[in-house]
């Protein structure tokens, strides 16, 4: 049967921008929600990044001209299974408002929630959408940040990751992330000894890289650190320089042996482009809810893996991304992880409980999906108590 003729994919009907705001202890809690409806009231779930007040004041933007778009306009009455004309249709929309900021956004949180509703449309999980797979498990590094404050002291930082760290090996977790607290008044020598503490903690049989949170405006001073460190076979070092200063990573990669990554607040595969041919990194982390939404990620992705370059994209959100996290490493992840932020490693009540059910972590990873979509809901209950 012809997709015309299956009663079963129906055009989109409509597109809603839903805000949502938690108060949390350690980083703010916030996202918008993405919700894409067929004519049959079947419906699909993405996630947009930025100010919730602020993408949906994009959402709401009035029509002028062919480049002045509201996006809902390019979306509304076509098939959700035509996903790569439609990105390209809302694509041409931004440019007037600027095809590198919140239109982008709130385009990824549209293409996310196109992949769930054409894989329920047509009964398929969404990795299929992608390509589908050869892969029968994939496997997580999960990003760990205890509710410690953010100018922590070393001895306060360092008992504040040891039970997660434990918690991790015991579940044959294969890599994890941990965090140099964003205020800490810590000098070069202080994280190099925090790092060294948090590696005699975790092993070495366990992956483990580091976010220096954009600590750093001088290379060489994060050069000599990253040689100072060279022992503790730190898998990657992640947001160590500002992040628009291409050049400083470009000699990073030079005098150093570490892998060098970024890219996490770019958007389009044309700004990934500039990171690999003058930043020169490692690894890219475009994000799922910034870049593009997967569509751009495996356009990325496929330019990435011609330069020899890895693509862990950044993932700090709910489990509506997380969800697509799983689909996107199972179809076309090209590096043996991806950022993955657990419930039970993290203390974050929208992570917890916004979407339903959470994949299964089994010995460390992810077994195949089935569940047509991303195979998860908003629980109701949890969106009521907003």
């Amino acid at each position: 049967m012809s997709l015309a003729l299956n009663p079963a994919v129906a055009p989109i009907k409509s597109v809603e921008f839903i805000p949502v705001n938690y108060k949390a202890s350690n980083w703010s809690q916030n996202t918008v929600v993405v919700k894409i409806t067929d004519e049959n009231g079947v419906y699909g779930l993405g996630e947009a990044d930025g100010s919730p007040d602020a993408i949906l004041a994009y959402s709401n933007i009035e029509t002028e001209h062919k480049w002045l778009t509201n996006l809902t306009e390019r979306v509304i009455g076509r098939l959700p299974i035509e996903i790569n004309a439609i990105w390209d249709s809302m694509y041409d929309a931004t440019q007037w408002q600027g095809m590198r900021g919140l239109g982008m956004f709130a385009l990824s949180g549209i293409d996310m929630a196109l992949y769930d509703l054409a894989g329920k449309q047509l009964g398929v999980p969404a990795y299929q959408l992608l390509g589908g797979t050869n892969k029968d498990k994939v496997h997580p590094y999960l990003t760990l940040y205890p509710a410690i404050p953010v100018d922590a002291s070393l001895d306060v930082a360092i008992k504040g990751y040891a039970p997660l760290l434990e918690k991790a090996k015991a579940h044959n977790i294969r890599a994890v992330k941990v965090c140099v607290p964003i205020k800490a008044d810590w000098s070069i020598k202080d994280v190099g000894y925090y790092l060294r503490e948090l590696r005699g903690i975790l092993g070495h049989d366990t992956d483990m890289m580091v976010d220096y949170l954009y600590r750093f405006t001088d290379w060489y001073d994060v050069a000599r650190l990253l040689n100072s460190i060279d022992d503790l076979e730190l898998y990657f070092a992640e947001a160590t320089l500002q992040h628009d200063d291409l050049s400083g990573h470009a000699k990073l990669v030079e005098n150093t042996r570490s892998r060098i990554c970024g890219a996490e607040m770019s958007t389009t595969r044309f700004e990934a482009e500039e990171w690999i041919t003058k930043g020169k990194v490692h690894l890219l982390q475009s994000d799922y809810n910034r870049c593009g939404g997967l569509t751009e990620l495996r356009r990325i992705t496929e330019m990435a893996t011609a330069h020899n370059v890895q693509v862990m994209p950044h993932n700090w959100k709910t489990g509506i991304t997380s969800a697509a996290a799983i689909h996107y490493q199972f179809a076309i992840g090209n590096a043996p992880y991806f950022e993955y932020v657990h419930p039970d490693f993290c203390d974050g009540e929208l992570r917890k409980y916004l979407v339903t059910p959470e994949a299964e972590l089994v010995d460390g990873g992810f077994e195949k999906p089935t569940a047509p979509g991303y195979g998860i809901d908003l629980n109701q209950q949890f969106m009521a108590s907003l």
